[in-house]
C-alpha cells in the first residue's frame, strides 16, 4: 500500500468520528464521546484511538483514564486504530484484559470501474431516505446477519427480521439514526425483495473524498445469491460519483475478502485493531 493511501486512511479514522461526536484528549490517547443519544459511528460505541503523534508513548496509565471515563459514559471500553500507525499499543490493551480483534483492510484500485453486480428476479437496489418505511428492518438486519458469521445460509428470516425492526424501534436506533442519515452523513443502501423486505444492507460515511463501507451483511435465509456483492458495489458506485477517491472496507473472514476481491478491491497492508467492541463486517 502507498504511504498516501495509508495517510488518508488514518485521517479517515482521526476525522470521521467528529461528524458524530466530540473528541475528549487523554494525553496520547483520544476518546470520541458522542454529542446526542444513539449510535455515533457505525453503528458501534465510541470508542478510544492514540493520537498519530503519540501512538508509541501510551501506558497502562492512559488507557486506565479512558476506561473510567468510558465507564462513567455508560459505553463499552473499546480502543480501534491501524496497527502499523502504533506496534506498541496491541500489547498494552490486552495486558488490562481487553480482547482485540484483526481486521484486514482493502481499498478499490482508484482506475478500476466497478459495475453493477446482477441481483436475483424482483430484487432492486435503493438507497435510504430517513423516512424510508423499511428503514427499521434495514438497520436491524445486521444484528441477524452479523450474529450468523459466514456466507453460508442460516435460519434466521423474516419472522426474525420483523422482530428485529420492532426491537430497534423501541430501543431508539431508528430515531436516533434519521439525523445522520438526513444530514447526509450516513448513506444505507439495501437489496430488497419484491414485497419490500430487504435481504442485503451496507453503509457508508464519507470524509474529505475517503469513505469506508461498512455494515454489509445479508439476512442468513438469502445467502448465497450475490447480494452482499450487489451491495458493496452499489455503494462503490454512489460513493465514486459523490465525489469519492477513496473508498476501503475492513474484513473479518478470508471467504468474504473473496467476494470483495472478486469486485477489484485489493489488499490495503494495513490492519485495524478493535478491542472490546463488536466485530465490524
Amino acid at each position: 500500500m502507498s504511504d498516501s493511501l495509508r495517510a488518508r486512511i488514518e485521517q479517515y479514522y482521526a476525522t470521521v468520528p467528529l461528524l458524530f461526536a466530540d473528541a475528549e484528549e487523554f494525553g496520547p490517547l483520544r476518546l470520541f464521546v458522542r454529542k446526542e443519544p444513539g449510535t455515533p459511528y457505525y453503528g458501534g460505541p465510541s470508542h478510544a484511538q492514540p493520537t498519530t503523534e503519540s501512538a508509541g508513548n501510551v501506558t497502562a496509565a492512559d488507557i486506565a483514564r479512558v476506561r473510567a471515563r468510558q465507564r462513567e459514559l455508560g459505553v463499552p471500553e473499546a480502543f480501534e486504530w491501524l496497527a502499523e500507525a502504533a506496534p506498541a499499543l496491541r500489547a498494552r490493551i490486552e495486558a488490562v484484559g481487553l480482547p482485540v480483534a484483526e481486521r484486514p483492510l482493502m481499498a478499490l484500485d482508484p482506475h478500476l470501474s466497478i459495475p453493477p453486480q446482477p441481483l436475483p428476479d424482483g430484487v432492486t437496489i435503493r438507497v435510504l431516505t430517513a423516512d424510508d418505511p423499511a428503514l427499521p428492518a434495514v438497520l436491524a438486519l445486521p444484528r441477524l446477519a452479523f450474529a450468523a458469521e459466514g456466507t453460508a445460509g442460516g435460519s434466521a428470516g423474516r419472522a426474525e427480521l420483523s422482530a428485529a425492526a420492532e426491537e430497534a424501534t423501541a430501543d431508539g436506533t431508528v430515531e436516533s439514526a434519521r439525523p445522520t442519515i438526513r444530514a447526509g452523513h450516513k448513506t444505507l443502501i439495501a437489496a430488497l425483495a419484491s414485497d419490500g423486505t430487504p435481504l442485503a444492507v451496507g453503509h457508508y460515511h464519507a470524509a474529505n473524498g475517503t469513505t469506508e463501507i461498512g455494515g454489509v451483511g445479508t439476512l442468513p435465509t438469502a445467502r448465497r445469491q450475490g447480494l452482499a456483492a450487489a451491495v458493496t458495489a452499489a455503494l462503490a458506485i454512489h460513493a465514486r460519483d459523490r465525489g469519492v477517491h477513496t473508498v476501503f472496507l475492513a474484513y473479518a473472514e478470508d471467504s468474504v475478502a473473496g467476494i470483495y476481491r472478486r469486485l477489484g478491491f485489493r489488499a490495503a497492508d494495513v490492519t485495524l485493531l478493535i478491542a472490546n467492541q463488536p466485530a465490524r463486517s
